[in-house]
């Protein structure tokens, strides 16, 4: 099992749909996969899904997926020649009524909203900023602009207005119906796009628990990808499982010289308030074409890891790219040398630090109690994965391992920073458990005689949420 603790997610595309290719990928570093649903219809996906489960099983690594949601539509329609050139200075129309194909002089509105969304003065950005509209007029259905940074506009490129402000809902009624197709095959994780508070959260989490009879409750993850979600940022986070630091749409309404800053601010907050944080968006962009990355996407990967984001992720580089494995092994190696490199001192997590659960302080207490002892791991049985979630928020030099009984459990884990996920069944009696569980971990050599271990658990034995007991074993 590698020792990397920082985990990959990497799309799934036409570029790594080959079986052979997905189960070497598994093999050489992926922990979750990102089903698009932005691309596909519903039994694409459950197709995907269950291509995923076989190659993580041939591969003998248990990996998460996560159902990427689409999110509204605000794009441009079609154009009659696919694309248009627009000047500096040459005013076009974006008209929410136009039927007919777009030419040089305007184009129809996929989103049908934004003439009620704009007014003259505002920045409209096309194609990730690249092209930038001023409005000069609202008139009816149609939002005349004049053209300040011309370029190439083709067919249903992306609409961002600057600072924010579309009132465009985050939950579509097709993502309502892409949940539904997410939790027929159980996904793991659920990614929300444009959420700009915590009530879009609440609701997709509502849909998923309807959607899910069974009891299976899926991990949410907020993007934030508008400038309005950033001061309601704490707020999002109370309520959902994680965040990813969606960099693409957020630069574009912010600004490309706020988003480090911002980034660094997402995930420190995601770690303080014991949430999951994905850092995306463009991380190995080149590699789309090219064999090796650049330095300053190998500098941005590992940037990100030093500052202690849980999960690195992969978009067209693995969806589309004609690199899909090298990107993988490459990413992986860049994240294993920045932690390798990183020092932090444990012991200033816990001045003047209080915790007011039990469970909450015996995973604290068995981190500080296995980094002074200088123990080979920290082993958490657990139910729900809370123990695992607590000890991950917190670097240390040694790995974590989350032993669990149940398979949703240890899929969800697999997102989690430094932990790695292992299916065990548990005794109900407690003793029995223990002695289980290290030979567990000898069977699968991460122990061996003479070793130091810390392991916790919960009595009695099975029920979430409480992990009161902690044991420091040596192994006989």
């Amino acid at each position: 099992m590698p020792q990397r603790a920082t985990k990959i997610v990497a799309t799934l595309g036409p570029a790594s749909s080959d079986p052979a290719l997905l189960e070497e990928m598994i093999r050489h570093g992926v922990n979750v996969v990102r089903l698009n649903f932005s691309h596909g219809k519903a039994q694409d996906h459950i197709d995907r899904a269950n291509l995923v489960r076989q190659a993580a099983q041939r591969a003998g690594r248990e990996v998460g997926i996560m159902a990427d949601l689409q999110g509204p539509k605000i794009r441009v329609g079609k154009f009659a020649e696919g694309k248009v050139m627009l000047e500096n200075g040459a005013p076009f129309v974006l008209d929410a009524e136009r039927t007919e194909p777009g030419d040089i002089n305007g184009v129809g509105l996929d989103y049908k909203e934004l003439p009620r969304d704009v007014k003259a003065g505002d920045l409209l950005l096309l194609n990730d900023g690249l092209i930038v509209l001023t409005v000069e007029r609202v008139v009816g259905p149609a939002v005349h602009t004049t053209v300040k940074v011309g370029g190439e506009l083709s067919n249903n490129k992306g609409i961002n207005k600057m600072g924010g402000g579309l009132t465009a809902p985050a939950l579509t009624a097709k993502d309502m119906d892409d949940i539904r197709t997410a939790m027929s095959f159980k996904a793991d994780y659920v990614a929300v796009s444009f959420p700009k508070t915590a009530t879009d959260m609440e609701l997709a989490r509502q849909l998923c628990n309807v959607a899910c009879s069974d009891g299976h409750r899926p991990g949410l993850i907020a993007k934030i990808e508008r400038a309005e979600a950033i001061p309601e940022l704490e707020n999002i986070l109370r309520v959902s499982d994680g965040i990813m630091v969606a960099r693409g749409d957020l630069a574009v309404e912010v600004g490309n010289a706020a988003v480090p800053a911002l980034q660094k601010r997402m995930i420190r907050l995601a770690r303080e308030m014991d949430k999951v944080v994905i850092t995306a968006t463009q991380m190995m962009e080149s590699m789309i074409l090219a064999p090796v990355p650049t330095r300053a996407e190998v500098s941005d990967v590992a940037n990100a890891v030093l500052d202690g984001t849980d999960a690195v992720m992969l978009s067209a580089e693995t969806a589309a790219g004609k690199y899909p494995l090298e990107t993988v092994m490459e990413m992986a190696k860049i994240c294993e040398a920045a932690e390798k490199a990183h020092h932090h001192d444990i012991e200033s997590d816990f001045t003047g630090k209080t915790f007011g659960r039990i469970d909450q302080s015996i995973a604290m207490g068995a981190l500080f109690t296995a980094h002074h002892l200088g123990a080979k791991a920290i082993v958490a049985l657990t139910e729900s994965g809370s123990t695992a979630l607590w000890m991950s928020r917190h670097d240390v030099k040694m790995p974590i391992y989350a032993l669990t009984p149940k398979l949703a459990t240890q899929r969800k884990l697999t997102l989690y920073r430094n932990v790695r996920p292992l299916l065990m069944d548990t005794s109900a009696d407690r003793d029995t458990a223990l002695a289980d569980a290290e030979k567990h971990l000898k069977k699968r050599g991460i122990v061996q005689t003479g070793d130091v271990y810390a392991i916790t658990c919960g009595e009695p034995m099975g029920s979430p949420g409480g992990t009161n007991m902690l044991k420091i074993c040596k192994v006989g």
